[in-house]
């Protein structure tokens, strides 16, 4: 009876398992914060959770509903010069050609779509056809995917006004499930693999919008600074900030005005900008935490290959918490000492 409980409340409560997984996943992470500002507003957690989730959903969401509403009007647009037989097409740059290994073929079907769009859009109609609808799932997965994003944010800002009830309550289900002794300190673990994992992933994701911002900036590429947001959001949301660094690089050899050695160097500079999280996370994943570092990225990578960016998570709080236990059950009829020593 109790399994069979168990699964039916499992079948209720799966269509918000994501969601309640996310604003668990931001709380933990935002309390820290969240306590300062508790501490600076005399004690009234209420009002601190709401500031800090409105201040967030201030800086996600109006760069995101501005980039969105950005493509689809320009998609928009770009299909009614279509129909109406309208649509130009600027013609590539003279640098266009000399580029390595692709350059020739990339000149030839620009100049193509340039000269006669329509005609162009009349011999590739098929290929075209799937690339937008291609780019529209895309899209659309990217938008539903973050206003998810920003509803998992609210539900943690409720949860952070009542942070300290339900850290009590978490700490009694740890001890029930695993004993007063370990229950408290896997608590503990799992709570700061969650805060490692997010120092990982935000840090990391601020640190290269700041970058790659300065590299839009020098370039001279407009709206860097919206671009840059949106490298941020891409970052939290773990998608590739190429989606960003390749139109500017393009954009930097096409319609730039700098000379040959100016664009080389800052599309160095730009790719290695766009590169660098793989540099970061290894760095910041897993400090302070007494399991090794590659346990807790392993974790954090196999979760998120096989659950999505929740699993960048979960994944590592279940490696973490598994691999402390292992270590636990290794050393139960030898007793290991100093640093050795699980749950001490």
């Amino acid at each position: 009876m109790i399994a069979f409980l168990v699964y039916l409340a499992m079948r209720v409560f799966s269509p918000f398992l994501g969601l309640m997984a996310w604003a668990v996943i931001l709380a933990v992470s935002l309390y820290p914060l969240n306590a300062k500002l508790v501490k600076r507003m005399g004690g009234r957690s209420g009002r601190a959770a709401t500031l800090l989730v409105f201040c967030i959903l201030l800086v996600l969401g109006v760069p995101t509903v501005l980039l969105t509403m950005s493509l689809v009007d320009h998609a928009m647009s770009s299909y009614q010069a279509l129909q109406a037989g309208t649509l130009t097409i600027r013609g590539p740059g003279p640098n266009v050609a000399n580029w390595p290994v692709i350059g020739e073929q990339v000149d030839a079907t620009w100049r193509a779509a340039s000269d006669n769009a329509m005609l162009f859009a009349a011999q590739h109609e098929e290929q075209l056809r799937e690339f937008s609808r291609r780019a529209v799932g895309a899209l659309g997965g990217a938008v539903k995917t973050m206003l998810s994003f920003l509803a998992a944010f609210i539900v943690g800002g409720i949860m952070l006004a009542y942070a300290q009830p339900g850290a009590d309550s978490t700490r009694r289900i740890f001890s029930r499930v695993c004993g007063p002794q370990v229950g408290p300190e896997l608590h503990a673990l799992s709570v700061a693999t969650i805060r490692s994992v997010a120092v990982g992933v935000v840090g990391v994701a601020f640190i290269q919008s700041v970058l790659l911002g300065v590299g839009f900036l020098i370039a001279g590429i407009p709206a860097a600074g919206l671009l840059a947001l949106g490298v941020l959001v891409l970052g939290i949301m773990q998608l590739p900030a190429a989606i960003f660094v390749i139109p500017a690089i393009a954009w930097l050899w096409m319609a730039g005005d700098g000379g040959l050695v100016a664009n080389v160097v800052l599309s160095v500079y730009l790719l290695a900008a766009g590169l660098v999280d793989n540099v970061l996370k290894p760095l910041l994943l897993g400090r302070g935490l007494a399991v090794p570092m590659p346990v807790i990225l392993l974790g954090a990578l196999g979760g998120m290959v096989t659950s999505g960016l929740v699993g960048l998570f979960v994944g590592a709080v279940i490696l973490a918490v598994g691999y402390q236990v292992f270590v636990a059950w290794v050393y139960e009829s030898e007793p290991a000492t100093g640093k050795d020593a699980p749950f001490e």
